[in-house]
C-alpha cells in the first residue's frame, strides 16, 4: 500500500508524516468509498460558537462525529439530519492500525472537504477524553499547506505541503500541537477532477 518502504517518515515538529503512504489505486478506491459515505451522511458546513461559518465542509463516520455550532465544539452520535453516522471504511481502519500499531480502533473519522479558498486555522484537538491516544490524518486530492506549532499558541511553526496519499500522525508530545491548513493548491491533485482536498482525521473519543 504505497511507497512507505522507500520513503522514511518525516519529523515535522514532532508530527510524523508518511509521504506517499497510499498509492494511486488505493487513493482512488478510498475516494470511491468516501463518495458512498457522503451519500449516507451528506457534507454540511459547520459554524463556530460565535456563529461564523467555517470555510470547510464536513461529515464523519464511526461511533461519533465531531460537530460545531453555537452550542460549542463537541462529538455527537448522530449526523445533524438525525441519522446515525456510517461505519468507518475498513481501508481507513487499516491505515490507523498500520501507522499506530494499536489494536484499539478509532471512534471517529472526521471527513473535511476543502474547496477553493478553504483553510483551517491553527487549533488543538482537545475535545477527546484521553490525549494519550494519537490522532491520524490522511490527505486526498489537492495539495494542502500543513502548519504545525508547539503546544502553546504563538510559538514558532513549521510547514509542509501534504499531497494526496500522505498520512500524518500526531502523538506523544505532539498530540496537542497547534496545527492547521493555511491554504490549498486548487485542482492540483489527481484524485478529485473537480478540485478540492479531503482530509480524514481519526480519533479515539472516549
Amino acid at each position: 500500500m504505497g511507497e512507505r518502504g522507500r520513503n522514511p517518515p518525516l519529523d515535522l515538529g514532532g508530527v510524523t508524516v508518511w509521504q506517499g503512504w497510499l498509492d494511486t489505486p488505493a487513493q482512488a478506491a478510498l475516494v470511491a468509498e468516501l463518495r458512498a459515505l457522503a451519500r449516507a451522511a451528506p457534507f454540511f458546513r459547520p459554524v463556530t460558537p460565535r456563529g461564523q461559518p467555517m470555510s470547510v465542509r464536513m461529515t464523519a463516520a464511526g461511533r461519533y462525529g465531531w460537530v460545531s455550532d453555537r452550542r460549542g465544539y463537541r462529538y455527537e452520535r448522530r449526523h445533524p439530519s438525525g441519522a446515525e453516522w456510517p461505519p468507518i471504511p475498513s481501508a481507513v481502519l487499516a491505515i490507523w492500525h498500520e501507522v499506530t500499531g494499536l489494536s484499539r480502533t478509532p471512534d471517529c473519522c472526521l471527513v473535511n472537504f476543502y474547496g477553493e479558498g478553504a483553510r483551517m486555522g491553527l487549533h488543538q484537538d482537545r475535545d477527546e477524553a484521553d490525549f494519550s491516544w494519537p490522532v491520524v490524518s490522511v490527505s486526498l486530492g489537492d495539495d494542502g499547506l500543513f502548519r504545525v506549532g508547539g503546544t502553546v499558541r504563538g510559538g514558532p511553526t513549521r510547514s509542509l505541503w501534504l499531497r494526496s496519499g500522505d498520512v500524518a500522525v500526531l502523538g506523544g508530545p505532539a498530540r496537542l500541537a497547534f496545527h492547521g491548513v493555511d491554504r490549498s493548491r486548487f485542482r492540483s491533485g489527481p484524485r478529485l477532477p473537480e478540485g478540492g482536498r479531503i482530509n480524514l482525521t481519526l480519533r479515539v473519543v472516549d
